[in-house]
């Protein structure tokens, strides 16, 4: 491939609108075009490198005895209503309606249609188990794409489901992937991602880890803990709590406490330290409107999946109107209406006295012994972790907040689906009986852009030679000098008889300073670089991206040589993969 033809402008400017490195160097780099929100078109540069990423995928997934399949993007709304996701899955899902009325789904995922591809064709014990996957394009309306490639609306995936008989069967084929996806990730050049617990949110299940990148620009936090091997996303993290009893109470008080309906207002005003406060944040059902509040210590956050978990449903933000039960901004867990379900987070628990709202306005409550005032207290984990905090594993007050992106994840679905769809089989004994699903998910464009951002420098990418778009670039400086442009050819060509992927720069009055900020942009791993200068010695110079190797080598030896770094760079990469 020349540059000169390849499709995509590179230039030198930093978009205004990119927050993150990789979605300013792919958009830099000709690697993609903005379409709409949260969607993008793909020029040649990006598709390769996404190309080799699911060239990666597909070997693993066969690996396994993964068998590729292929889902429609559109599916009719009736295999959602099965599962009972048409109504509970929310904004997220693109529902329309056809020109004769049916109603229809983007799939932003496809459980169910897995279960509709084999539910006829697994009907006994004998079949199982197996595992299908597809890569696929899919869209989930995301309220706030953002980051380029990291969080997008439609997108590339790799999707797999596996199908068992046992619980026993699936744990160990749940292993089997676990494994997989970690060489997945070491091939493609991050080996550094690591495993965390994580909810299972909207997909179901029992069981689910998230493989991150830890990056200080990723969107997701990361629990830690320094101690031990403890690692979960902030959504699934227990917080331990102790709070240390003062031995004392107060008794309880109603104060006025005029314009104050922040906790930190009331701490302030009543001259209150907000460790010994009681915050209440105010939710309501999405199935009925009912108010759902959660009290925590005035230093903590909610966590709204726990939260969700707890209640069994979806939340959205309350909008407490002048005719509601609930009084904004004086909310408390004494003395609060009938009407509303609340609960009480462990990091009250073992307090003495609290400030908390008197559900009256213009009033908040001193004194408040939770165990003394209300009529029963039961602490629930509804908040989330904190710095510093103590480890659920170790116990130790250990944890460490971190950024990740999150670039794969597998879960332990159960009987969610199969239940719902009516997938049965017939087992050993003549007993129908429901299979157990698994689940086994990456996003390629996600991936690709994670690995930038794990790769680069202020100049472009520094692309992992086993996904790179071109192993080598070949620049040829002086293209209308004749002898120098004969040369450059000869290589180009002999690069290429070698098997070797190359991009070749023969660009007639580019300056040598543009062609290799073009170069950078384009990220090859490995360059070599014919001038009239150093043919003068006979030479050509060939360096590394990562300027790890930068080495002047004579004319009849650069084809030999590059083949033995590109091997050299390919086994570097093989050393990190897991056998």
């Amino acid at each position: 491939m020349k540059v000169a033809k390849l499709v995509g402008s590179r230039f030198k400017e930093r978009p205004s609108d990119c927050v993150i490195d990789s979605h300013a160097l792919m958009i830099r780099g000709g690697y993609m075009k903005f379409v709409g929100n949260g969607i993008y078109s793909e020029f040649p540069t990006l598709r390769r490198v996404t190309a080799k990423i699911e060239h990666i995928i597909r070997q693993e997934m066969d690996a396994i005895d993964g068998q590729e399949v292929l889902f429609p993007v559109t599916l009719p709304a009736d295999l959602w209503e099965e599962s009972g996701r048409y109504e509970s899955v929310g904004n997220e899902l693109l529902r329309f309606t056809d020109r004769s009325g049916a109603k229809m789904v983007l799939g932003m995922t496809h459980e169910e249609a897995a279960v509709h591809l084999v539910r006829e064709y697994a009907q006994t014990y004998t079949k199982y188990p197996f595992m299908i996957y597809q890569l696929q394009r899919k869209f989930r309306d995301e309220a706030r794409p953002r980051a380029g490639m990291i969080r997008v609306r439609e997108f590339t995936m790799k999707d797999a489901y596996s199908f068992h008989t046992s619980q026993e069967d699936l744990e160990k084929y749940y292993d089997v992937c676990y494994k997989a996806y970690n060489r997945i990730f070491q091939r493609a050049g991050i080996p550094e991602v690591v495993t965390v617990a994580s909810d299972s949110g909207m997909m179901g299940g029992s069981l689910s880890h998230e493989y991150m990148l830890l990056t200080p620009v990723g969107e997701d936090s990361i629990v830690i803990c320094q101690e031990c091997d403890y690692r979960a996303n902030m959504e699934a993290a227990e917080n331990k709590v102790e709070n240390v009893s003062s031995g004392q109470t107060e008794e309880l008080q109603c104060v006025e406490t005029p314009d104050c309906k922040t906790i930190e207002d009331v701490c302030a005003f009543l001259r209150s330290d907000v460790k010994n406060s009681c915050k209440a944040v105010v939710y309501q059902k999405m199935s009925d409107g009912q108010y759902v509040v959660a009290f925590v210590r005035g230093d903590y956050e909610v966590n709204e999946t726990k939260l969700r978990n707890l209640v069994g449903e979806e939340l959205y933000p309350a909008e407490i109107t002048e005719d509601s039960s609930l009084v904004a901004g004086y909310i408390g867990p004494y003395g609060i209406a009938g009407d509303v379900l609340y609960y009480l987070d462990v990091s009250l628990q073992g307090l003495d006295t609290l400030v908390a709202g008197a559900n009256k306005e213009g009033y908040h409550y001193t004194g408040l012994n939770l165990e003394r005032d209300l009529d029963q207290a039961e602490y629930v984990d509804i908040s989330k972790i904190q710095d510093g905090g103590i480890c659920p594993c170790c116990g130790k007050r250990s944890i460490q907040i971190k950024r990740g992106i999150e670039v794969g994840n597998i879960f332990q679905l159960g009987t969610k689906y199969t239940k719902t769809m009516n997938m049965t089989y017939t087992d050993e004994k003549g007993n129908q009986q429901y299979p157990i699903m698994g689940c086994y998910g990456i996003g390629v464009g996600r991936l690709a852009a994670s690995i930038l951002e794990a790769h680069h420098d202020e100049y472009g990418p520094i692309w992992p030679i086993s996904i790179a778009p071109w192993e080598v670039e070949l620049c040829c400086l002086r293209a209308d000098d004749e002898e120098c442009k004969n040369k450059a050819d000869a290589l180009y060509q002999s690069l290429q008889g070698r098997g070797m992927e190359v991009i070749y720069d023969d660009r007639e009055g580019v300056r040598p300073g543009a062609m290799f900020s073009d170069a950078d942009l384009i990220g090859a791993p490995i360059r070599v670089v014919v001038s009239p200068r150093n043919l003068k010695e006979g030479c050509v110079e060939i360096t590394t991206r990562d300027k790890s190797v930068k080495e002047m080598v004579p004319m009849e030896q650069a084809e030999q040589y590059v083949q033995e770094l590109k091997e050299k760079l390919f086994a570097e990469i093989d050393a990190q993969v897991e056998r």
